[in-house]
C-alpha cells in the first residue's frame, strides 16, 4: 500500500477513542471523538490555497488533498472541541514511500512502511511521531509519542472504528 492508498482507505466517518499518558506526571486522559475524513482533488479550492501558502504546485505529481473534521471530548473533564484541517499529501517522486504532509499549522514528514504510516513533526519546541495502521479496513489504530522542549513527554493510543462511508467500499 502506498501513502495515497492509505489516505484513500481512511475516507469516511470514524468513532475514535484515545488514551493519553503524560510520561512525566503519570496523568492519564481518556477521550472520544467523531472524525470525518474526506479525500479532495488537487484542484479543490482549499487544497490549492494550502499549496499556494507553502509554494507548492497543486499540479504536482501524486499530490492528494485530505479534509479532516472532528467533534469530541478530549477528556471527561473538558469541554467539547470542534475543528477541521486540510492536508496536502505530497509523495517524493523518486521514492514515494517518503514525502511530506503540508497543513496550515506546519509540515510533517511521512514514511510509509509495508502497511504502517509514520508521521514525523519537528520544530524548535516539539518532536512528535505518530504511527497509523489498519487491523481491518474498518478498524484503524494510532500511537504517538510527543516530546516538547520543556521536557514534557506524552504517549497516546487510539482506536478508530469506521461508522460509515469508505472510498473503496461505500461511496
Amino acid at each position: 500500500m502506498d501513502v495515497i492508498e492509505f489516505f484513500e482507505l481512511s475516507a469516511g466517518k470514524w468513532f475514535s477513542q484515545r488514551t493519553v499518558h503524560n510520561l512525566n506526571s503519570g496523568e492519564l486522559q481518556a477521550g472520544k471523538s467523531d472524525l470525518n475524513i474526506e479525500i479532495l482533488t488537487s484542484g479543490d479550492a482549499a487544497v490549492v490555497k494550502l499549496c499556494q501558502e507553502h509554494s507548492i504546485d497543486p499540479a504536482s505529481t501524486g499530490l492528494k488533498g485530505v479534509r479532516i473534521t472532528w467533534e469530541g471530548i478530549p477528556d471527561r473533564n473538558q469541554a467539547k472541541q470542534i475543528g477541521s484541517t486540510i492536508l496536502a499529501v505530497l509523495p517524493n517522486p523518486d521514492n514515494p514511500s517518503v514525502g511530506k504532509v503540508f497543513q496550515d499549522k506546519g509540515n510533517t514528514r511521512y514514511v510509509m512502511g509495508d502497511d504502517v504510516l509514520t508521521l514525523i513533526t519537528e520544530s524548535d519546541t516539539l518532536h512528535a511521531e505518530e504511527r497509523l495502521w489498519y487491523l481491518m479496513p474498518n478498524l484503524r489504530l494510532r500511537t504517538s509519542v510527543v516530546k516538547q522542549a520543556n521536557g514534557t513527554e506524552q504517549a497516546s493510543f487510539c482506536s478508530e472504528i469506521r461508522m460509515g462511508g469508505s472510498a473503496k467500499n461505500e461511496n
